[in-house]
């Protein structure tokens, strides 16, 4: 019950007909007025009658939760990213196969208004290159989240996985990582910023500007080149623009996920898509590190 659920997580739930708020658990923060609330998950899933569980805590502490309440038979939605490690989350998967129930690994700026679109439009398209920009404030987004800068938080990858599930949704090919230049703060576990080097079967780039240093405007952008003219998607996803069209419609990430969770619900399946998380964990693995000044929230 900390800010996600509180500023997208309650709001979507509440505007979907065919979803209740049933209960809610944390250890620390209180519940929603006239919602029961438990300090544990397991007090509620032993006091409440609920059919599904979403999981909004770091991700550190995630793959309890999930085989937890995956154990009781309940279906799981899991905030991104879906665990600390890979190898977490294809247990997890193996686990909600075994028990029957669904597994969604959600991504929430796949959802946003101009991704399908620019998906649909880079189809028939000969792609020349790419650049990610994604350069935020993190003392405005994450104010004293102390777990986002320990092993497992992901640092400033936090928001630039989000760049990561829009690339690899819109991008026809796949994607690897070719290099990576990580910078951490002196007294930090995590980056507070990341250059990358992505690149698909065919050679062609896409390359990844990731900062949490950034003041004033915030920017959020992936520009394609094409045989075609560019494409370019701003504000996060919401903007869409080709030569001679542009589209801004209203945000619908947050419902999208909860309409595609009822989806998966209803046809049995799960939805555990990790290429995002992949290319994460390959910056960890291949990237050099550089050490930055200290960073105090």
């Amino acid at each position: 019950m900390g800010k996600i659920a509180r500023d997208q997580h309650l709001p979507a739930i509440a505007a979907d007909a065919g979803l209740v708020l049933a209960a809610t658990s944390s250890p620390n923060s209180p519940g929603v007025e006239g919602v029961p609330h438990f300090r544990t998950l397991e007090a509620l899933l032993a006091e409440a009658e609920v059919d599904a569980v979403a999981l909004c805590s770091s991700p550190q502490v995630r793959y309890g939760l999930a085989a937890t309440a995956i154990a009781a038979g309940k279906h799981v939605f899991l905030e991104k990213p879906p665990g600390a490690t890979l190898s977490e989350v294809a247990a997890l998967e193996a686990l909600a196969g075994a028990a029957g129930v669904t597994l969604f690994a959600s991504w929430h700026s796949r959802y946003a208004a101009g991704v399908e679109p620019a998906r649909a439009w880079l189809a028939g398209k000969r792609i020349l290159g790419g650049r990610i920009v994604w350069r935020e404030d993190v003392r405005h987004w994450h104010p004293g989240q102390a777990w986002i800068w320990e092993a497992g938080g992901l640092g400033v990858f936090d928001p630039g996985i989000n760049a990561l599930s829009i690339a690899t949704r819109i991008w026809p090919r796949p994607l690897f990582l070719e290099s990576a230049t990580l910078s951490l703060p002196a007294n930090r576990a995590a980056p507070i910023a990341a250059d990358l080097t992505l690149r698909d079967a065919t050679g062609t780039a896409m390359t990844m500007d990731l900062d949490w240093r950034q003041t004033g405007t915030q920017t959020w952008d992936i520009t394609v080149e094409t045989d075609g003219g560019m494409l370019a998607l701003s504000s996060g996803g919401a903007v869409f623009t080709v030569p001679g069209e542009t589209r801004h419609d209203e945000d619908r990430e947050y419902p999208g996920l909860y309409r595609r969770f009822a989806e998966l619900v209803e046809a049995g399946t799960s939805d555990v898509d990790i290429a995002p998380f992949r290319l994460v964990a390959d910056a960890f693995l291949r990237g050099q590190r550089e050490t930055v000044e200290a960073f105090e929230d």
